[in-house]
């Protein structure tokens, strides 16, 4: 799809943890919150979203409970933890740290140091 960005290795585990930060989701509304703030440049697959889902549980990030979507189904809703509340300031700063010296490098210009 024409000005859709690619995920770089690692980061589909912070765009969910910053989805669910922003308010308790099911999995399908984590896709929907993650291309509504991207501007839907970044769109998941559900087949990639569900494992990532399971292994930020199993690490003690997110938790889980069951309730009930606005179409009225049944569905897990995700919630951050505290350790996933603190593992989301450490990416966002880590992050931004790489993006701001990526762009350094990518503003260079001839003949500079």
């Amino acid at each position: 799809m024409p000005g859709e960005a690619q995920l770089l290795q690692g980061t589909l585990d912070l765009l969910i943890l910053k989805a669910v930060s922003l308010g308790r989701l099911h999995g399908y509304g984590i896709l929907l919150r993650i291309g509504q703030i991207s501007r839907q440049a970044l769109l998941v697959e559900q087949g990639a979203l569900y494992p990532a889902l399971f292994r930020l549980m199993r690490q003690g990030l997110l938790k889980a409970s069951w309730g009930t979507s606005d179409n009225n189904r049944r569905a897990k809703f995700y919630e951050l933890t505290a350790e996933g509340r603190k593992r989301l300031r450490e990416e966002t700063e880590g992050w931004n740290r790489l993006a701001s010296a990526i762009a350094s490098v990518l503003a260079a210009q001839p003949g500079e140091a």
